[in-house]
C-alpha cells in the first residue's frame, strides 16, 4: 500500500466508527417474524417514567434482540408520515419479546444490539422490581445498581467450566456452638435453615462463614455472602480458598477493577462459578441455583447504598431468601434489633455458644469510668489512666497492644479544663479544635483563631481534650513507650494486618488491622463516651458492635487477653461488652424500640430537601391509616427534613403513597429536587 493511499484508509476507519457510535435509523428495515415487538426497560431513572417500552424489532437483529440483552433506542421520538422520527439515544435492556403492543401508534424500531449476553435476567429482573418497591425507587436506578457497566473486552473472554461439587465440609469450628454442626448438615442435604449467629470472639468467623457456604455447594446449589469491606472479604476468600483451593468461587469487589470485576460477574451469571463473596453491590449477583445467603456484620453502615434508592444489603438478602426460597445466615460478633426481630418473629433461629465456650474465647473486659479517673491523678495529667498504662506495660512484654481511639488527627474537639463545658468560638458558636502541638486553637467551622478564649460556664482560661484524635494519641504513647514500634491504622492508611511482636498500634473504629499469630495482648477502648454520646438511636448498638470487633481480635483471658474501656461502667452497652451478651443487648433494644414506635417495629421515611419542595411533596402525599408525622425540622446542612412513621405491616403502603406522591409531583412539573429515603440509618 502506498503512502498516498493510508490517509484514505484512515479516513474510511473513522467513518465507520462514526456511523457506529450513531446506530442507523432502520428507516423501512423488514421486522423480525413472529415477536417484532421488544418491551425495553429504558435509562432514563425518571419515577413518572418508571415502565416499560414497545420498540419495533427489525429482522437484522432478531437473533441478537433476545431478553435481558442490552440496546440503545430512540426515546422521544415523534410521528412523522407515519414513521417514529427523531429522539435521543438511550441504553436499555429488553426484557420481552412479543408479538403485538399495547400501544396502537407506530413504534419506533431498536436502535442496536449492543451485546447478546443475556445479563438482566428474568430472576435478577424481579427481584430489582421487589427492590424498588420496597424502597419507593425507579427501576431503572436499581438494575443500574444491579447490572456492572459493560466491558467489551470482559464479554468476548470464555469463563471457565464449571467444577464438580465439592464434599461436604466438616464441621470445624462449627462444633463450639450447639447447633452448628445441624446447620451445616441442613445446608448439605439441600435444606433452607434460617439462622440468626453470633459469632465467638476470635478468628474462627472466616472458616466458619467458609464451611458454611462449602456446605451449601456440596448440595449443588449456589450460595452468596456479603461482607462490609474489602479486608473482610478478603480474609473469606482466603479461608474459601484454603478449604475448597481455586475455582469454586470469585470475589465480587471495587477493588478488582471495572474489567475484572465484570469478568467475574459474568463467570457468575453464565453459572460457571457458584459462590460469591463481596462487599455491598455484591447483593445482587445473579448466582445460579441460589442455596444460600449470607450477611456478615449487618449494622455496618457500609451495607447501606448510598445511591438512590438506598437498598440495604441485609433487607435485599431478606428478599432474595423468601423470592428464591433459600437458606439465611445472618453473623456478627454482636446483634442488630433488626436480627433479633427476625428471631423474636420466628421467621429465623438463633445461633449461638454456650456461655462456657463464650467465658473460653472472649477477652477480660475491665472499665474506666468517670469516677475512677477523677480519682486517679495519672488520668488527669497523661492520656491514659493507671490502670490502662499497667495492663499496656504487662501486654507488651507478650505482644502487640491494639489502642481503639474515636477519632482521626489530632485534637478534632476541646473542652474546659475545668467543668468540662464544649469550647467554642465567641464568634459563631463552632467547635475549637487544635490541629498541632503548642499550636493555637481554631474555630472549626469559621477557622478564627482563640488564643484568649475562657469559658462562659465557669470562667476557666484552662483547656483540655474533649476528644483526641489518633495521631495525638501515637505520638503521646510513642512518649510514654520509647522503645516500642509505634503503627497506625484508619481512613488514610489502613492495615490488614500486624506482626505478632510487641507493638502499638492505634487504630480509628473499623480500621483495626488483625495481629499474627495468637491475636492482640491487650487493647484499650479510648473515649467511650464519645461513641455513646452520639445523637442518634443507635449509638449504644453502634458503640458495642465497635468495641466487640476491637476486642474479639484479643487473645482469650485464659491465654493472658485483656481490654479495657473508658466508659461509664453501669452503662448497658458496656455491661454487655463485660459479660460479652450482645443478644441481650439486642433483646432489651428491641423491647425499647417496640414500646417507643421506633424502627424496626414500625417503619420510617425521611423526606428532606428545601422547604418549599418538602411542603409540595407533602401537599400531595396520602399516607396511610395510622402514619405519623414527625417535623418538618431545619437540618445542619441546610433545608428541611420530616420523618414518617407507619405501625408494623404497613411499610408497603407507605412506600407507595411516596412513590405515587413523587410521580404526581413530577408530573405537575417537578421543581427542586426532593431526597426520599425509606429506612433512614440516621434518624437522630
Amino acid at each position: 500500500m502506498s503512502d498516498q493511499d493510508k490517509p484514505a484508509e484512515q479516513l474510511a476507519l473513522i467513518r465507520g466508527a462514526v456511523r457506529k457510535a450513531k446506530p442507523r435509523t432502520w428507516r423501512g428495515a423488514a421486522l423480525a417474524e413472529g415477536l417484532p415487538v421488544a418491551r425495553v426497560l429504558v435509562d432514563k431513572g425518571l419515577l413518572h417514567l418508571d415502565q416499560f417500552f414497545d420498540y419495533a424489532v427489525p429482522a437484522a437483529m432478531d437473533a441478537d434482540a433476545q431478553p435481558g440483552v442490552r440496546v440503545r433506542v430512540r426515546f422521544g421520538a415523534r410521528v412523522v408520515k407515519g414513521r417514529r422520527e427523531g429522539g435521543t439515544l438511550h441504553d436499555g435492556f429488553i426484557v420481552e419479546r412479543r408479538a403485538e403492543s399495547d400501544y396502537a401508534g407506530p413504534l419506533a424500531p431498536l436502535a442496536q444490539v449492543l451485546s447478546a449476553e443475556r445479563v438482566l435476567t428474568p430472576r435478577l429482573l424481579t427481584l430489582c422490581r421487589q427492590v424498588a418497591d420496597r424502597y419507593a425507587g425507579v427501576l431503572a436506578d436499581v438494575v443500574q445498581l444491579a447490572v456492572p457497566p459493560r466491558m467489551a473486552r470482559a464479554e468476548r473472554d470464555p469463563s471457565p467450566e464449571p467444577l464438580p461439587a465439592p464434599a461436604a465440609p466438616a464441621p470445624g469450628s462449627w462444633a463450639r456452638y450447639a447447633t452448628g454442626p445441624g446447620y451445616l448438615q441442613a445446608l448439605a442435604r439441600g435444606d433452607t435453615p434460617r439462622a440468626v449467629w453470633l459469632a465467638l470472639p476470635g478468628p474462627h468467623w472466616p472458616e466458619e462463614l467458609a464451611r458454611a457456604i462449602a456446605a451449601t455447594l456440596a448440595s449443588g446449589r449456589g450460595a452468596l455472602a456479603v461482607l462490609p469491606d474489602g479486608r473482610a472479604v478478603a480474609r473469606a476468600d482466603a479461608a474459601l480458598t484454603a478449604l475448597l483451593g481455586e475455582g469454586h468461587h470469585v470475589m465480587l469487589t471495587a477493588d478488582a477493577g471495572p474489567e475484572e470485576r465484570y469478568r467475574r460477574w459474568l463467570a457468575v451469571s453464565r453459572g460457571a462459578v457458584r459462590a460469591v463473596v463481596g462487599t455491598r453491590a455484591a447483593m445482587f449477583a445473579p448466582v445460579a441455583d441460589l442455596g444460600l445467603v449470607a450477611v456478615w456484620d449487618d449494622g455496618d453502615s457500609s451495607h447501606s447504598e448510598p445511591h438512590a434508592p438506598y437498598p440495604q444489603a441485609r433487607d435485599v438478602l431478606l428478599l432474595r431468601a423468601t423470592e428464591e426460597r433459600t437458606a439465611f445466615l445472618l453473623g456478627g460478633l454482636t446483634g442488630t434489633v433488626e436480627g433479633a426481630q427476625l428471631v423474636d418473629s420466628g421467621w429465623a433461629l438463633p445461633l449461638a455458644a454456650t456461655r462456657d465456650q463464650v467465658r473460653a474465647a472472649a477477652p477480660l473486659i475491665r472499665t474506666i469510668g468517670d469516677a475512677d479517673e477523677a480519682r486517679d491523678a495519672a488520668a488527669r495529667a497523661a492520656r491514659l489512666p493507671s490502670l490502662a498504662w499497667q495492663v499496656t506495660r504487662d501486654a507488651l512484654a507478650r505482644g502487640p497492644v491494639l489502642v481503639q481511639v474515636p477519632r482521626r488527627g489530632y485534637v478534632p474537639r476541646l473542652a474546659c479544663g475545668s467543668c468540662r463545658a464544649a469550647a467554642r468560638c465567641a464568634a459563631c458558636a463552632g467547635p475549637l479544635e487544635l490541629h498541632e502541638q503548642g499550636g493555637t486553637p481554631a474555630c472549626g467551622w469559621c477557622g478564627r483563631p482563640a488564643a484568649d478564649w475562657h469559658c462562659p460556664e465557669c470562667g476557666g482560661f484552662r483547656l483540655r481534650a474533649q476528644v483526641v484524635g489518633a495521631r495525638r494519641t501515637a505520638e503521646e504513647l510513642g512518649r510514654a513507650f520509647p522503645r516500642v514500634p509505634v503503627r497506625t491504622s484508619g481512613r488514610d492508611t489502613v492495615l490488614p494486618s500486624v506482626g505478632a511482636a510487641p507493638a502499638l498500634v492505634i487504630a480509628t473504629p473499623g480500621a483495626e488491622p488483625v495481629a499474627d499469630g495468637p491475636g492482640y495482648a491487650a487493647a484499650l477502648l479510648l473515649d467511650g463516651w464519645a461513641l455513646l454520646g452520639r445523637p442518634d438511636l443507635r449509638a449504644g448498638e453502634e458503640a458495642l458492635r465497635r468495641w466487640a470487633a476491637a476486642a474479639a481480635l484479643v487473645r482469650p483471658a485464659g491465654e493472658g487477653g485483656t481490654v479495657v474501656v473508658l466508659a461509664e461502667p453501669t452503662l448497658r452497652p458496656v455491661q454487655a461488652l463485660v459479660r460479652w451478651d450482645p443478644a441481650g443487648h439486642a433483646v432489651r433494644e428491641l423491647a425499647e424500640r417496640a414500646e417507643l414506635r421506633f424502627p424496626p417495629v414500625a417503619r420510617m421515611a425521611s423526606v428532606s430537601g428545601p422547604p418549599g419542595a418538602v411542603a409540595e411533596l407533602l401537599a400531595v402525599l396520602r399516607l396511610p391509616p395510622g402514619a405519623d408525622q414527625l417535623g418538618p425540622v431545619p437540618m445542619p446542612s441546610g433545608g428541611e427534613r420530616v420523618l414518617l412513621r407507619v405501625p408494623p405491616g404497613s411499610g408497603g403502603a407507605l412506600a407507595l403513597a411516596l412513590r405515587e406522591a413523587r410521580v404526581a409531583r413530577a408530573a405537575r412539573g417537578g421543581g427542586e429536587p426532593v431526597a426520599v429515603r425509606l429506612d433512614p440509618a440516621d434518624i437522630g
